[in-house]
């Protein structure tokens, strides 16, 4: 792809496609996203399509020595069985050889599952290391356009002296009389135009054969008509008799593809590091683990690792895969995933990341998620699938874009009419200047890139702080927001209570009610019940097991212990049960007015006591919601507590707007309510009841520490699980959308103020074609600067 116009042309090929939904084509990065009915189409037709429409899909390559194979129907089996693997674009088997070679797709599988995957047929792959790809596409394109740059210079240089020596300011310089010579001009410049500028002829011809145009076309046709009429006025010059010397434009057409070789090969390496997020991120994973196999340690290569290994990570070395702790103690180092920099410490049975760095003892862990499981795999995906999504300002970019072309082109057909009949009359020199000029300085590179290599930038600054935008649209409207609606437990408080208070009602006893409570709470798992479980558990309380067992949202818990009603929840719960509270409310709001949650116990109908819980506030969370504050944004308390209690903790943390004792079933109408009142609404939580709000919200962010549900539901999830991570993802929004307004008013501007200014004849081609490659740079350059944004704190 050379332009925004090829992005289009693949992506409305891709979309009429049977069986396609949807169809991304992502300009600065290369890739397309592409959502579809497997049923009605598969990828290899997506692949065709593509290479008729004049494009290349890159694959992965890597080559295995097979072991085990005794006939020509053992490669069949291999071969057929490799060619179904999802992401295995092809693959072939020499049974002469005993090698596979296969074409796949790094994101869809990879090596190590081929080489378990043919295991069970009973053969045996052996990775060729020496022959597996190391050298990425991109970098091949770099050193092909360096190449072509270099054989273009040298061909150029002479020609660029020609024009330079016409200047009366630089008539000292020695110019040799035979560059001045037409044949040796057009010896000079032929193979710039056939050799170097045949990618733009190509291009060209595989738009026009498919009814669009692209910058291809305007290089194409710009070039070529310096070119051709030099070669024109050269004939006319030798007709003539061959005196004095003809005023050609073979320096014009030579020097515009020379310089928009050497634009492009800056837009790639400065293309290249808008994706440096991404590639910090792979590189953060551990290349070797130390694992048990055969009750033997052994060193194998990271990828090797398989679910159920034992794998043994020493003080300062990378634990390679995810797993449970399952000897020693130590602190990890989380920072390359949350963004905390504080290490965390781990003992017997807590989860650990791979990629996370051990800090002190020698630990044993469990391997319990390898390869594309792993959560710093599922932050690449993230990254990526946000990288490669469009924000609607993009879309409005990419139809400017579809359209600007053919536009281009009859602005330039037009000015070259009214040169050659109105302004010079018959004057074809005079005509054909302004019109090269316009065909090559309105390239849209510069219109095409102004979005995406923003996105990419910003998308991958915030993963590296541990912001993960689901998608470009999220990173788009998450600067609109203007109320963030705050879960309590586990957002703004650490949702790890624990028992402070228990009170008894006359005619029972302490160990009786905490018996029948933690034996009734047992198998929640409500933050809240697991508190009171422990506390009792910590007084020396057995417990017994419950039957029964009902969660009521909102309400609290029943079950049956000992063939005995239990009930424990809110005021409602007891009334729904004809409980009589025998004046327990002023014990209840005193609890409360300390910012306790507390829960009324009862026993076969009758009331037994109250139990309190605390939850202590996040140290970050008053900070953070002053940040939201200054940010001008509106904060609101979402729970499902009592009022009071719930108010008790926001007067804490400095929010003022609190709603309370909400169920979950209604969390999503509360939001709906703000939303009716035309706000632009942020959620935040980290629990299952959090989920259908989040989903409801304008933008849904999820903390990291949270459940997978809520994470899946979210637009944003935040790593750290610290309320900062919300100002943060609103800061770098409101930066990534400023970035890319900049990026489009000054393609905006400077195509549409460009024109005009070649359409008088005030530009010459060659500067045209030094504007419009380093216009593409500038903006790229520009987009990088989010890879600078500073988080305050």
């Amino acid at each position: 792809m050379t332009c925004a116009a090829c992005a289009n042309k693949i992506e409305k090929g891709l979309s009429r496609v049977e069986g396609v939904e949807e169809a991304n084509v992502n300009f600065a990065l290369e890739k397309t996203t592409i959502k579809y009915d497997p049923s009605i189409v598969d990828k290899k037709e997506f692949e065709a399509k593509i290479e008729k429409l004049g494009y290349q899909v890159i694959h992965d390559k890597t080559e295995f020595d097979i072991s085990g194979m005794t006939c020509a129907a053992c490669a069949n089996r291999i071969e057929k069985r490799m060619n179904k693997l999802e992401g295995v674009s092809s693959a072939n088997v020499n049974f002469a050889l005993e090698t596979l070679s296969v074409e796949y797709d790094n994101r869809a599988i990879n090596p190590n599952e081929m080489v378990e995957t043919i295991k069970k047929l009973g053969f045996t792959l052996i990775p060729k290391q020496d022959a597996r790809e190391t050298v990425d596409h991109k970098e091949k394109e770099i050193e092909k356009q360096y190449g072509k740059f270099i054989f273009s210079a040298i061909l150029t240089l002479p020609l660029l002296w020609t024009m330079v020596t016409h200047f009366e300011m630089t008539a000292f310089l020695y110019m040799p009389g035979m560059f001045m010579n037409p044949w040796v001009q057009l010896a000079l410049a032929t193979p710039v135009q056939f050799i170097v500028g045949a990618q733009f002829y190509k291009g060209a011809y595989q738009a026009l054969k498919n009814k669009s145009a692209n910058m291809d076309v305007l290089v194409a046709l710009g070039t070529s008509a310096a070119y051709f009429y030099s070669i024109y006025l050269g004939w006319e010059w030798m007709a003539a008799g061959g005196q004095g010397m003809p005023e050609l434009y073979f320096e014009a057409a030579a020097v515009i593809i020379t310089l928009i070789v050497l634009g492009k090969l800056f837009e790639v390496r400065a293309k290249g590091r808008t994706s440096q997020a991404i590639q910090k991120l792979l590189g953060l994973q551990a290349k070797t683990a130390r694992v048990i196999r055969n009750e033997e340690e052994v060193e194998i290569p990271a990828e090797e690792v398989i679910v159920g290994d034992v794998v043994i990570i020493k003080p300062g070395e990378k634990v390679p895969v995810d797993g449970e702790l399952i000897e020693g103690r130590s602190a990890i180092d989380e920072s390359m995933i949350t963004g905390e920099s504080i290490p965390v410490d781990k003992s017997v049975g807590d989860p650990v990341i791979g990629a996370t760095i051990n800090k002190n003892g020698s630990i044993k862990v469990k391997a319990t998620k390898v390869g594309r499981n792993t959560a710093l795999s599922q932050i690449v995906k993230v990254v990526e699938e946000a990288q490669g999504s469009k924000a609607d300002i993009q879309r409005l970019v990419d139809k400017v874009s579809g359209i600007f072309v053919p536009v281009v082109v009859a602005i330039a057909i037009a000015t070259f009419l009214i040169w050659y009949f109105i302004v010079a009359p018959g004057d074809l020199r005079q005509a054909l200047i302004p019109m090269i000029s316009i065909l090559v300085i309105a390239c849209p590179c510069a219109l095409g890139l102004a979005t995406p290599t923003s996105i990419m930038a910003g998308s991958g600054r915030a993963a590296e702080m541990g912001l993960l935008f689901k998608g470009g649209e999220h990173l788009e409207n998450t600067q609109n927001i203007q109320t963030v609606v705050l879960d309590k437990t586990g957002t703004v408080t650490k949702g790890q209570p624990e028992l402070t208070d228990v009170e008894i009602a006359e005619g029972f006893t302490e160990e009786n009610v905490l018996y029948y409570v933690g034996s009734a709470e047992k198998h929640s798992e409500h933050p809240l019940a697991q508190a009171i479980v422990k506390g009792i558990k910590e007084k020396g309380i057995s417990l017994n097991d419950s039957t029964d067992f009902e969660a009521i949202p909102g309400y609290g818990i029943r079950a049956i212990v000992d063939n005995k009603e239990i009930l424990a929840g809110t005021r409602n719960l007891m009334k729904q049960h004809s409980v009589p509270m025998k004046n327990a409310d002023s014990l209840m709001e005193e609890l409360e007015n300390q910012g306790k949650t507390a829960m009324l116990i009862a026993v076969e109908g009758q009331f037994a006591g109250i139990i309190a819980v605390a939850d202590t506030v996040k140290e970050t969370s008053k900070e953070a919601i002053e940040r939201m504050h200054d940010l001008g944004l509106e904060v609101i308390m979402l729970t499902g507590d009592n009022e009071r209690t719930a108010k008790a903790i926001a007067s804490q943390v400095g929010i003022t707007h609190v709603i309370a004792e909400v169920i979950p079933e209604q969390k999503s109408s509360e939001v709906k309510k703000l939303q009716k009142q035309g706000k632009k609404v942020a959620m935040v939580g980290d629990g299952i009841n959090d989920a259908p709000a989040l989903a409801v919200a304008d933008i849904g962010m999820a903390i990291g520490t949270g459940t997978d549900v809520a994470i899946e539901a979210a637009d944003i999830t935040l790593m750290r699980g610290d309320l900062n991570s919300v100002a943060d993802a609103i800061h770098m929004s409101r930066k990534t959308m400023k970035n890319i307004k900049q990026n489009l008013f000054f393609a905006f501007i400077y195509n549409t103020s460009a024109i005009p200014i070649a359409a008088v004849g005030l530009l010459a081609p060659w500067v045209a074609g030094a504007a419009m490659a380093f216009s593409s740079v500038s903006v790229v350059l520009n987009a990088l600067r989010l890879q600078k944004v500073k988080f305050t704190k």
